[in-house]
């Protein structure tokens, strides 16, 4: 029993830290991004629909969204070409506010959204032809076991694309994105959403420096690699405060 419940305890912080966020998380994601998390989002939108898993002229298509929070990515690839999205994510209130997202865009009959664990997916091994996830990795155990439970769900030759904060490498940048993500960000977080936007602005910066420190960027590839992921693409966004990474699962038997 206690191993279960350490592995499952940064599911039951991102449950926590993330439920009373719903209603304003979209707009405040831009705000406190500086505009730039709606560019990250487009980007790792555009590596799935370049590798060939949006085009509308192929029964292909099917994408499912891991980490889709309020369906902002999934609402952006029904737009972009998929002929259907399913996003899957841990909190059930920002569900429900991706459900009326969906609703709003016109896409109900086309996404559909479920309660689930990106360590345990309630899908068959191939079932999808690509798969995004956005901000998951920093909020599991095992992220190297996660990215492979991700490769499993897709058939071979589909993209697998991710979004993620990250940190500048440079040293001009690297210290303004510290004092942005330690001081800035938490008191903006508190005089636009209040005391739920002030906890996530406080813990943003730490968790993201803590995470590159035990997993750096050479790792995520290695880890994606491993998974099953060839071609594996990084792009280093926003002078490097964020990061989209895209490959292909590799053929079967290869």
């Amino acid at each position: 029993m206690e191993v279960v419940e350490s592995r499952q305890q940064p599911n039951r912080f991102a449950r926590r830290l993330f439920t009373g966020l719903p209603d304003r998380y979209d707009r405040l994601a831009e705000l406190l991004s500086l505009g730039q998390n709606r560019r990250w989002r487009e980007a790792m939108v555009a590596a799935v629909e370049d590798g060939g898993s949006l085009d509308p002229a192929s029964p292909a298509g099917t994408v499912l969204d891991v980490a889709t929070g309020t369906a902002g990515v999934a609402v952006e690839l029904l737009r972009r070409g998929a002929s259907r999205v399913v996003g899957v994510d841990l909190t059930w209130a920002m569900l429900l506010e991706g459900r009326s997202r969906v609703r709003e865009s016109g896409a109900a009959g086309r996404i559909a959204l479920a309660a689930a664990r990106a360590e345990e997916l309630p899908f068959a091994e191939a079932t999808f032809d690509a798969l995004t996830f956005t901000y998951l990795l920093r909020y599991v155990a095992d992220p190297a076991a996660t990215v492979s439970e991700l490769v499993r769900v897709v058939k071979p030759g589909g993209v697998v694309a991710n979004l993620e904060f990250a940190v500048p490498a440079s040293p001009i940048w690297r210290p303004l994105w510290f004092l942005y993500t330690r001081l800035v960000l938490p008191v903006a977080g508190y005089l636009t959403g209040g005391r739920e936007w002030w906890a996530v602005g406080r813990f943003l910066g730490p968790s993201i420096s803590a995470h590159y420190r035990r997993y750096p960027v050479e790792w995520h590839v290695r880890a994606w690699q491993e998974a099953g992921v060839e071609g594996v693409e990084v792009r280093k966004m926003s002078l490097g405060g964020g990061l989209v990474m895209w490959g292909r699962k590799a053929p079967a038997g290869a």
